[in-house]
């Protein structure tokens, strides 16, 4: 588990490829290795790796992406000398700013307005899968790089949301340096999906079948009493 609040900007070094997936090594990354084990789970642009080897003082370590892993998140096109999001899985006793981020990624977007607010700046993002939208709301979580964000705009239409990031933030994690164009990993609320998924089930189905069997059902017993 992870809170979506970024720890420190790690350097893409290495980039191993073969038929399974590939293997990353992260660098510059000595402020999140004090404390790390071979196992450890780190948060690399929001998606939950296992660490495989790293040297503290040398401050890299290496993680392996499966085929899986590649083709859901943006890690494939990542370059050596790229920047990347890291998080330590979060430790106990710690206190909880951002919000309850699985580094799962559920998909990606794309950047395609980007606009200067005063110190901030707010982004738009185009989803690559439309059904993202439907748990994403205004004022809600949205995780994005592994950066935990509120939801300025929804736009169901054009299939767009929105983020501001304040100055703070820009500097602090990679998404303050993405230009127009650029993909970014999405996670959404987990607890959105728990409750979608408790309501369907409460209904009798999945999504708008379900919806539309439970009022069939009611429509059908109204009138079996008015006949």
């Amino acid at each position: 588990m992870f809170t979506g609040l970024i720890e420190h900007m790690g350097t893409v070094s290495a980039i191993a490829h073969d038929d399974g997936g590939c293997t990353l090594t992260i660098g510059q990354a000595g402020p999140v290795l004090g404390d790390c084990h071979i196992g450890d789970s780190i948060a690399v642009n929001g998606a939950c790796l296992t660490v495989t080897a790293f040297d503290a003082v040398g401050g890299w370590f290496t993680v392996w992406l499966a085929n899986e892993t590649l083709g859901r998140t943006d890690l494939g096109e990542r370059r050596v000398g790229e920047q990347v999001n890291l998080e330590r899985a979060m430790g106990a006793g710690v206190r909880f700013g951002g919000h309850f981020v699985q580094a799962h990624v559920d998909g990606t977007a794309a950047i395609v307005g980007r606009e200067a607010d005063g110190d901030s700046v707010r982004l738009r993002f185009a989803v690559k899968d439309a059904g993202l939208l439907r748990f994403l709301v205004v004022k809600g979580y949205v995780t994005l790089d592994g950066a935990s964000l509120t939801v300025t705009e929804v736009d169901d239409g054009a299939q767009t949301f929105g983020v501001m990031l304040i100055q703070h933030t820009q500097e602090r994690i990679t998404l303050g340096r993405k230009a127009v164009g650029a993909t970014v990993n999405v996670e959404v609320d987990m607890v959105g999906k728990y409750v979608l998924k408790s309501v369907e089930a409460a209904l009798g189905g999945d999504g708008a079948e379900g919806i539309r069997g439970l009022i069939e059902k009611v429509v059908l017993d109204v009138l079996s009493r008015n006949k």
